[in-house]
């Protein structure tokens, strides 16, 4: 008998025992639990399209400082929710672990934030995949709201789609993801190495004042005169990437022996590297933060031969893209067991499974449209992006 199956069937009976039948089809192994955490977390998405958001506040120092400093408490939480989750394996996560240890009425505040914190992370993710597109093939051009529009909608229902097939389909993308960040990330690091300028290891705990800059209407941070403050702004890059972790519960009644811990652990460590060495290659610090959004974009080109950069260019889309593939996943999961509770307008429609594939194809349509229609709103990455870290904390 495969141990799996020994799994399998006490997590059903630990399931029953909270009321709940088993719907969503449990194909995750733990590694593609594990996966799952860490491709919505994905480095290569918000620590890349966000690196901005850091390095223009406070500069270098950002990362060098700022980025540990701000792990430190990812994963507090994420030791937490990773005791929770081998509890409660429900497909709500946070928003069940509310109801069961504080009531209906925090179940249902948490729902909502939690709803709403991942639905805005997918905005979030897929505008950001759009900008990272549109910096790396017209530079500074911009081709305006409805371009961005038109490409996050396409990226969205794209990912809708694979998710629609069930998890026959995504859990073996999901394991590919895993792996895939981690490979282009150590290929990234050995590259800006290799070819980079000279490696400045003092760069890691220098602060600059970038505030104000890029000079004009794109400013990424307005003028100010306290660096203290600015610190403290730059911690939402690292709040940002290391975020959506809770999504390995979400999954929970799909998985085997499911896992949060590894995957903060793993992406806090990967991103710092990827990150630092970023800033030890730079040649003009303050060039960088003149580029705005495309800093990122920038340091690749001055570190990486023209004949390796589109081929990471490329590299680094594909692992966005299936970011924003798992959160769908994650976030649909979420949905479902809200709507499976009562606690979501039409709750009777949106908790529908599809007896063919086994997956909550009225919630994974709810979630991607919502996020959608929120570009609509604010169609600025680095609101979304704060929106996002403000409401999943």
């Amino acid at each position: 008998m495969n141990p799996n199956d020994n799994h399998a069937t006490e997590d059903q009976k630990d399931l029953a025992k909270m009321g709940y039948e088993q719907e969503l089809f449990r194909g995750f192994s733990a590694f593609s639990n594990y996966a799952l955490s860490l491709s919505i977390i994905c480095i290569l998405a918000g620590g890349i399209t966000s690196f901005h958001v850091g390095y223009c506040a406070a500069g270098p120092a950002a990362i060098g400082i700022g980025w540990p400093i701000a792990c430190l408490f990812s994963f507090a939480v994420a030791a937490a929710m990773s005791q929770i989750a081998s509890a409660f394996p429900t497909a709500g996560g946070l928003y069940h672990w509310g109801s069961l240890l504080g009531g209906r009425g925090w179940g249902w505040v948490t729902a909502w934030f939690n709803l709403a914190g991942i639905v805005t992370i997918l905005a979030a993710i897929n505008v950001g995949t759009w900008n990272f597109i549109e910096s790396s093939l017209y530079g500074s051009a911009d081709l305006g709201d409805m371009a961005q529009v038109i490409a996050v909608s396409i990226i969205t229902f794209s990912q809708l789609a694979i998710n629609l097939f069930g998890m026959r389909i995504v859990n073996p993308m999901t394991i590919f993801s895993g792996y895939w960040i981690l490979i282009v990330t150590v290929a990234l690091v050995v590259l800006m190495l290799v070819f980079g300028g000279p490696v400045h290891p003092e760069r890691l705990f220098q602060f600059e004042n970038f505030s104000g800059l890029p000079e004009g209407d794109k400013q990424v941070w307005p003028v100010s005169e306290s660096i203290a403050w600015l610190f403290f702004l730059a911690m939402l890059l690292p709040a940002y990437t290391i975020i959506g972790f809770d999504g390995s519960a979400h999954a929970a009644e799909e998985t085997v022996n499911a896992a949060i811990m590894q995957a903060v652990l793993i992406s806090g460590i990967a991103g710092y590297i990827l990150l630092a060495v970023a800033i030890l290659v730079i040649d003009d610090p303050r060039h960088i933060a003149m580029q705005g959004d495309r800093a990122f974009v920038t340091i690749v080109e001055q570190s990486l031969p023209k004949l390796l950069q589109a081929p990471a260019f490329i590299a680094i889309v594909l692992s966005q893209y299936l970011c924003g593939m798992s959160v769908i996943t994650a976030a649909s999961r979420m949905a479902f067991a809200f709507a499976r509770d009562g606690g979501l307008p039409f709750s009777n429609f949106f908790k529908q499974v599809s007896p063919k594939t086994q997956v909550p194809t009225n919630a994974i349509f709810l979630v991607s449209i919502t996020a959608i229609l929120f570009t609509l709103y604010s169609h600025l990455y680095d609101t979304i992006a704060a929106a996002a870290t403000i409401l999943l904390y």
